[in-house]
């Protein structure tokens, strides 16, 4: 009887040793001299755990477990030797630095670069403490929260970032990656905090997540394809964003980008697609935008063509040479804070081709005036219910 209990003991322990001596291995910043008093700068001991985590040939986990932690500008760099994800556990809370002039030759807070199978998960807070920096023209960077450059197949989950100096996550020559449940939070009047920024990047996945900040909630530059937005909330912000296209020579074209089932309060726009006049040439095709709900939105659907960075921008009689093509507004519903429900202001130049409409009810929630469509150098078509009454002209009627 005895030796049978001290075989099933045996046997627990086997089992147990194989469980936790395989490949796996966590690396814990503790171990490494972190200090969680919310004051000491633990980049050395971040970066001493990452490196040994990077260069582990298995599966390896960094941990961050609860505290609060100090850290300053930091880039975790790859390639990683591990042929399994690496994964970054963020159970604690990070804090950035209040002081700007520590950022001036730092266009980022937290880097991820040339890392390829990576997760980035938790419960904890990413906290840019961006309050001072807003009104601060130091520099004049305000730093990423969390830049992820020249990453291949990645996800991002569950994580909470607030109060970013400047985008609370930048995106840029990256592939594959997969935001979901993630949780960004900056003042309606804070400057540049965009929720999400992404460039020059393909197969990017933003899933259930809840956006609130100054700027747009989601925005997508030059070489932006194959990328798919659902379940966002959004709000306060600028809505979600294509653009500005056309700033720079030879951009990469924009193509294949779906927004569907998403939800935005509040915000000064809803989707919106802006290029910038004059502009060098460019185009943004294959886009569509689904089963969107608008509560109190000030531009539900917007296409701008004369966007510009400078006052008057009226004073500027350049046209776009971005084309903007092939764009599907389908089952778009709620208010608008302005008359103007729908604006289509297309290139003289490159007038925006086969833009489609398809089931929208925006009705103005203002006192005096019903809700209106304007349409300048676009050619599309509409059909299904039509709130306010479309200004597009069909195929069949603009060539009568």
């Amino acid at each position: 009887m005895a030796s049978k209990y001290y075989f099933e003991i045996a046997f627990i322990l086997i089992l147990i040793f194989m469980c936790t001596n395989g490949d796996d291995k966590v690396f814990n910043v503790l171990d490494y001299g972190a200090n969680t008093d919310g004051e000491t700068d633990n980049s050395k001991a971040f970066l001493s755990a990452w490196m040994d985590a990077c260069q582990w040939d298995g599966q390896a986990k960094l941990l961050i477990p609860l505290g609060e932690y100090m850290l300053y500008a930091t880039n975790f760099s790859g390639p990683c030797k591990g042929s399994s994800n690496l994964n970054f556990q963020i159970q604690g809370n990070i804090k950035a630095p209040i002081d700007p002039k520590l950022f001036c030759n730092k266009s980022f807070w937290i880097s991820f670069q040339n890392v390829n199978s990576l997760e980035i998960e938790g419960d904890g807070i990413l906290d840019g403490q961006g309050a001072y920096a807003w009104n601060n023209s130091q520099c004049n960077i305000r730093p990423s929260t969390l830049a992820l450059d020249f990453i291949e197949n990645a996800i991002v989950r569950d994580i909470h970032s607030i109060n970013s100096k400047g985008f609370q996550i930048d995106v840029f020559r990256s592939n594959n990656l997969t935001f979901s449940h993630v949780n960004i939070t900056a003042p309606g009047d804070s400057p540049n905090t965009d929720g999400i920024h992404i460039g020059f990047s393909t197969n990017i996945n933003i899933f259930d997540s809840v956006i609130g900040t100054g700027d747009d909630c989601i925005s997508m530059i030059a070489g932006s394809q194959h990328i798919n937005i659902s379940g966002v909330t959004c709000g306060p912000g600028h809505g979600i964003s294509i653009g500005s296209l056309g700033k720079l020579p030879n951009e990469e074209v924009v193509k294949d980008i779906r927004v569907r089932n998403c939800t935005l309060t509040a915000t000064q726009n809803g989707v919106r697609i802006k290029t910038r006049a004059p502009s060098d040439s460019g185009s943004a095709t294959t886009i569509s935008f689904e089963d969107i709900i608008m509560n109190d939105v000030r531009n539900p659907i917007f296409i701008d063509q004369h966007y510009c960075t400078s006052r008057p921008c009226e004073a500027i009689n350049e046209e776009s040479s971005v084309q903007i093509k092939d764009v599907t507004f389908n089952n778009i519903q709620g208010t608008s804070s302005s008359i103007v429900a729908i604006t289509l202001n297309c290139s003289a130049t490159y007038p925006c081709k086969e833009i489609k409409f398809n089931d929208i009810n925006l009705v103005y929630n203002g006192l005096d005036g019903h809700e209106i469509s304007s349409c300048d150098n676009a050619e599309g078509t509409a059909t299904g219910k039509e709130v306010p009454p479309s200004c597009l002209k069909s195929t069949s009627d603009s060539s009568a």
